[in-house]
């Protein structure tokens, strides 16, 4: 007789894909202001692009003509 425990979890990670790997949906939110829209990933910057119009220079970033 072979008895067999399940390992699978239901715990979520925090890069928004559950046990299985599949995806769970947006996880991600403007540090700023929470918005899930309109966000700026790219770096792990995750802003929304109003607030990363605000906080650009300060973090660094230039305008070029």
């Amino acid at each position: 007789m072979t008895t067999e425990a399940s390992t699978e979890s239901t715990d979520e990670s925090t890069d928004g894909t559950n046990a299985n790997g599949d995806r769970t949906g947006n996880q991600r939110v403007c540090r700023d202001t929470g918005r899930e829209q309109g966000l700026i990933g790219k770096y792990d910057i995750w802003l929304c692009r109003q607030s990363f119009r605000e906080m650009a220079r300060d973090m660094g970033f230039r305008k070029y003509d």
